[in-house]
């Protein structure tokens, strides 16, 4: 595990060139990495969300697309189309922006349905289908994508199917004011992006999303994950709770967060405590008489977190 958690320090202290004062949103954009899932940035436009996703793949020195998402983009706009070449006389496939290794769908909420259910199958099973051909996308892969909290008019909101394909839904927020005069001081002559080195090789990446399968999660661990899931289904200000593939996703978020955080193979109950808001929070929906008195899902999940017990036993893996 020290192998992760080394392969990890070195993507955060590389990105934190770029993102200043985000530790912990770093990490998290790491740790969906490492355990193969996707991210939901959801924050205000110019707090980094786009130099986020373009660091992380200069990192890795994986091949990078931005898809800037609007009404108006077609599902083919995205997973690719056939063409027809006249010297070979047949049908070609041009590729999307969606068969990258790191892909960027910027203001996702800004597709239509139909776009957005574009990227399920890709994001799911790691594939696109055109004209009944079925096209691998390229390992690692990874959708990050990000829309604005605020700015309503012209969206559509993303389905509950669609948040449930991302393992984690993060916010960065505004930089303090130390970091932004920081900000401030870095870009004076030029983007520290520009200067960037890949600091992991997709081997190395590969290796640690193996690895973190192997992080041990005792029953008693496995319990409180599956009874925090549960408590979202059975809580009175909540018209719909998450789903086993919650289960899943906090499950794989937590096993990943233990190896790159302290470099442990296994989870303890603070590890799952510590990711519940962010693996949770946009599986849940609120009821209308919750959303009537101004409860949101962030109180939901204090509720529960404070309701299911913790487990006291011996959660270290057997020698």
């Amino acid at each position: 595990m020290k192998n992760v958690q080394a392969l990890s320090d070195r993507l955060v202290t590389n990105i934190e060139k770029v993102i200043v004062g985000k530790r912990k949103a770093v990490h998290l954009i790491v740790a969906g990495l490492l355990c193969e899932g996707h991210m939901l940035i959801e924050d205000v436009p110019g707090v980094g969300k786009t130099m986020l996703a373009r660091s992380l793949a200069r990192s890795l020195g994986c091949s990078f697309s931005r898809i800037q998402c609007t009404p108006d983009m077609l599902p083919s706009d995205v997973t690719g189309v056939y063409v027809f070449n006249r010297v070979e006389q047949d049908f070609e496939f041009h590729p999307g922006p969606i068969v990258s290794q790191i892909v960027l769908a910027d203001e996702i909420n800004r597709a239509t349905p139909k776009t957005q259910a574009a990227l399920l199958e890709a994001m799911q099973e790691s594939q696109v289908t055109v004209n009944g051909t079925t096209h691998l996308l390229p390992r690692p892969f990874m959708v990050l994508a990000t829309q604005n909290p605020i700015e309503y008019e012209g969206t559509f909101p993303l389905p509950e199917a669609q948040l449930d394909r991302f393992i984690l839904r993060i916010q960065l927020g505004y930089p303090e004011l130390e970091d932004e005069i920081q900000i401030l001081e870095q870009q004076k002559l030029a983007h520290p992006f520009d200067s960037l080195e890949v600091v992991a090789s997709e081997e190395e990446l590969q290796e640690a999303q193996e690895t973190i399968r192997r992080v041990h999660l005792a029953d008693e661990v496995k319990r409180y994950i599956v009874e925090i899931v549960r408590a979202t289904r059975d809580h009175e200000g909540v018209y719909l709770g998450a789903s086993p593939r919650g289960s899943l996703a906090l499950t794989r978020a937590c096993q990943a967060w233990a190896a790159l955080t302290e470099g442990r193979d296994y989870v303890l109950p603070d590890d799952v405590k510590s990711l519940v808001p962010y693996a949770l929070g946009h599986r849940v929906i609120l009821s209308s008489s919750a959303r009537l008195h101004a409860l949101e899902t962030s109180d939901v999940v204090k509720d529960v977190l404070k309701n299911v017990p913790v487990p006291r036993g011996e959660v270290r893996k057997a020698n």
